[in-house]
This record gives C-alpha cells, sequence and structure tokens, in this order.
C-alpha cells in the first residue's frame, strides 16, 4: 500500500478532483491510509445534485432560451466542480462527457444534453456494460450521432462506428462488415420530445452477423458481444489510464486493470480503486507530469483560494470563467469533435499558454480591489496570506504557498526568486503582512507563482 503523506495526498487530489484547497489536503490527511480515503471519499455515494431549473422537463421547442439555458447548465457545473470537496464524481462525469461525445450543436436542445450529463454523473462508478446500453438510446447521442434517422432499410452507420472505434474496442479490433451489421441492430429508436422511444416499424427485423456471430440482434445484444471481446476491458482502461496517470499508459498495468475489470462484470468502481491505491499510480515519474484542463486551471484557481459555490455570482464571475475557458478551448457541452478533447500538449499553444497567466493575473489583481467587477468576495491579499500560520514568515509562507499551488518542488534559484518577488525592496528582516506594501508584494507572489511552468501541471 502506497505511503499516506503529504505529496502523495496532493497528487492523488490533483488527478481526482479539480484542483483543491488546503482544507481539502487536511480532510484526505485525517484519514490514515489512501485506500480508506478513497472509500470513503473519492469513490463515496452522494445525492445527485438540484438540477439546474425546472425547464429541464420542459418538452423541448425551437425558442431563443436555448443559448441561455446552456450558460445555466454549464454555470451550475461550475458551481457543481467547485463545490465537489473530496468526492470525485464531478470529474469522472468529464471523463464520461468526453469519452461518450455529444455537443450542443448538433444535439441542439439543452434538456436533452442535462439528460446525458446526468447519466453520466449517476453512472460515474456504476456498470460499464449499462451505460455503454443506456448511452447508445440516449436522445443526446441518438440526435448527435444519427441514431435516430435510422431505419432497417437505410441504417445509419454512425454510431455503430463510434461506439467501437471510439467508445468500446478501437481500430483494429472490428470489420466494416461488423459495423454494418450493428447498424441494422441499433435501428429502430428516435426521438419523441424528452424521450427516447422504440419504433419497431423501423428496426431491422432480421439475423445479424457481428464477430462472427449470428441472431436477431438488438442494441443490448450489441454492446454485450462487444464486450465479450477482451480488447474492450483494455481500451477502457487505456482511457483511465491516460486520463489519471500518465498519457502513455503502461501496458502491462493497463492489462491488470482491465482484469479486475472483466472479473468484475464491467463494474467501474473496482477497477477505480485499483488504480488510485495502487504503488503504480504514486510513481515518483507521474508526478507533476500531466498538463492542466482548462477546468482545472480555472476552478482550481478558485479553490486554492478558498473559494466557494456561494461565492459566485454567475452573471459575473462564472461569465468570465466561461470566457476563459472558451479561450482555452475546453467550453464544457461543447468538445470539438467525436473524439472529444485530446489533452495533456493540446491544451498548451503559445496562444493558451498567456492567456492562461492573463487568467491568474487577473484573478490575483481583483484581490481586496473593491472596485473589481468580478470576485469581489475573494480575499485581500493580505488576509489570505494571513490564513497561512507562516504568514509572518518570508521564507515559510514562500515554501507553504508553493506547497498548495505546486505539485512538486522548484529548484533552489526559482524558490530564491520567490522570496525576492515577495520581499520587494525590504530586507527578510524586516518582512510583515502589516508593512506598507505588503499588499501588493503579495499579489506579486502569487503572479509569479501562477506564471511558473510548473503550475501548468497536475
Amino acid at each position: 500500500m502506497p505511503a499516506w503523506d503529504v505529496l502523495n495526498a496532493k497528487h492523488l487530489l490533483s488527478r481526482c478532483l479539480f484542483g483543491y484547497s488546503r482544507k481539502d489536503l487536511e480532510k484526505a490527511l485525517s484519514y490514515s491510509t489512501v485506500a480508506e480515503f478513497v472509500d470513503k471519499e473519492l469513490l463515496a455515494n452522494r445525492p445527485l445534485p438540484v438540477p439546474p431549473g425546472d425547464w429541464i422537463t420542459e418538452t423541448p421547442t425551437n425558442n431563443s432560451l436555448e443559448g441561455d439555458r446552456y450558460r445555466t447548465m454549464t454555470y451550475w457545473w461550475y458551481d457543481l466542480m467547485l463545490g465537489e470537496g473530496t468526492n470525485m464524481r464531478e470529474k469522472m462525469t468529464l471523463f464520461w462527457h468526453n469519452h461518450f461525445v455529444s455537443e450542443r450543436d448538433k444535439v441542439g436542445y439543452p434538456q436533452h444534453m442535462y439528460i446525458q450529463n446526468n447519466l453520466f454523473r449517476r453512472s460515474a462508478w456504476g456498470n460499464f456494460r449499462q451505460l455503454t446500453k443506456d448511452v447508445t438510446i440516449d436522445p443526446a447521442m441518438l440526435i448527435y450521432l444519427d441514431g435516430r434517422l435510422s431505419n432497417g432499410t437505410t441504417p445509419n452507420e454512425n454510431y455503430a462506428r463510434e461506439v467501437m472505434e471510439l467508445f468500446t474496442i478501437g481500430i483494429g479490433n472490428y470489420t466494416e462488415t461488423d459495423i454494418k451489421q450493428a447498424a441494422l441492430a441499433f435501428t429502430g429508436w428516435q426521438v419523441t420530445g424528452l424521450n427516447s422511444v422504440f419504433n419497431q416499424s423501423r428496426f431491422a427485423n432480421i439475423n445479424k452477423t457481428i464477430f462472427g456471430k449470428t441472431g436477431n440482434y438488438k442494441y443490448g445484444d450489441v454492446i454485450d458481444l462487444i464486450l465479450e471481446k477482451p480488447e474492450a476491458a483494455e481500451f477502457v482502461c487505456r482511457k483511465l489510464f491516460k486520463e489519471f496517470v500518465f498519457y502513455k499508459p503502461n501496458e502491462t498495468f493497463v492489462k491488470q486493470m482491465a482484469d479486475i475489470f472483466r472479473k468484475n462484470n464491467y463494474e467501474i468502481k473496482p477497477v477505480l480503486r485499483f488504480l488510485l491505491t495502487s504503488d503504480e499510480f504514486f510513481g515518483a515519474q507521474y508526478r507533476g507530469a500531466k498538463i492542466k484542463n482548462p477546468m482545472e486551471t480555472t476552478i482550481g484557481i478558485l479553490k486554492a483560494f478558498d473559494l466557494t459555490p456561494t461565492q459566485m455570482t454567475p452573471t459575473a464571475d462564472w461569465a468570465y470563467i466561461y470566457s476563459q475557458t472558451q479561450a482555452l478551448q475546453q467550453q464544457l457541452f461543447y468538445p470539438p469533435n467525436v473524439q472529444g478533447w485530446v489533452g495533456q500538449r493540446d491544451w498548451i499553444s503559445s496562444t493558451t499558454f498567456v492567456t492562461r497567466g492573463s487568467l491568474s493575473d487577473y484573478i490575483v489583481n481583483t484581490m481586496g480591489n473593491t472596485r473589481a467587477t468580478q470576485f469581489k468576495l475573494i480575499n485581500n491579499p493580505v488576509n489570505y496570506a494571513r490564513t497561512y500560520k507562516t504568514s509572518e514568515d518570508a521564507v515559510k509562507l514562500v515554501d507553504d504557498m508553493v506547497t498548495v499551488f505546486l505539485q512538486f518542488p522548484i529548484s533552489a534559484a526559482k524558490r530564491q526568486t520567490l522570496i525576492s518577488t515577495l520581499l520587494g525592496s525590504t530586507i527578510l528582516a524586516n518582512w510583515s503582512t502589516s508593512t506598507p506594501g505588503a499588499e501588493n508584494q503579495i499579489k506579486a507572489l502569487l503572479k509569479a507563482i501562477m506564471r511558473l511552468p510548473e503550475f501548468q501541471l497536475a
């Protein structure tokens, strides 16, 4: 069992949450082992959240409210991410959103995207077999990949292709004939109002041959046939490894994950528990080796400053985060294509790296600024610094802030630069949060920390 200490706790939190606060870290370390924390916090079942509005039950109609409702739903999800505590359900919800991809422009009605989002949340670490079957006839997916237009005479192959290529087994593990035959099995489903409905007259009521087996298969049968293939468990586990550990998977370990996945009939929780309590997960080579996605970056900054959902205003605070995640190329409910966000190095470019720095600078600049438009409830710099017990010791304060904001130790030269940034024109012996100008020096330090390349890593 991996050691349960500050370094390992930070690593686990940074991978399984959208950032963490000092209180989150303290809570994690209050447990005696990593397994206890994983079981009682990260993977604990929680009540589902209150929906974003009564409109989610309204029958979809063409109107001018769609854009506003997508914003409302996005801000609602921001609230859930910021208020996730030490539970990784929201992280898994985003994982499935980026796995079984649908996007708002094609789907249209926000009600359908909410239904799908809620499915991912309910199934965050449930059964992958059942989740895949549910997604197959989910209204948003039927619209996005044109399943609703498919019938026995003219079957649409979009979903049959993507469920194999991107959702379950990957290229090389099926044939074009398998796709064409599976497409027949997926026929018959349409979308009426908020619901998916089966129309027998549109179903290809004939025998189909898939992976060499023949029968009058329906959609659920196809999923079962796919999951009989050993490549399926490895495909999903490889994707979990890439998301939570490293973008270059350890194939030997992936096979161990897949074995647990299959032995548990594709239950997600056992394989997640195995991964998150393994020595492999906590390997030194993986620490700080993942580039944060825009949601981890933005929500993580807010958490580091101890902000909570009740302190965020939709029209100002969340609207700003919305604009910034757009600029950083991750808008919720709007993945770029059916492959989703690729992540890792794709998150950083000459443009987005500058935007990340501007974002953190802007949030720091609002601290204590009574005329600021956004983040009016964020602590002023001096009060924030004083939440650290070491606030009156410049060296220790720098070390403690680095511990909160960064995943691994920085070089001695960078540490000294940060200390000099905090001190400004004063000397070490004279540092105090009561010194005139301390507010600006604390701001300068926070900006400098978040401008470090290391800050972009989780």
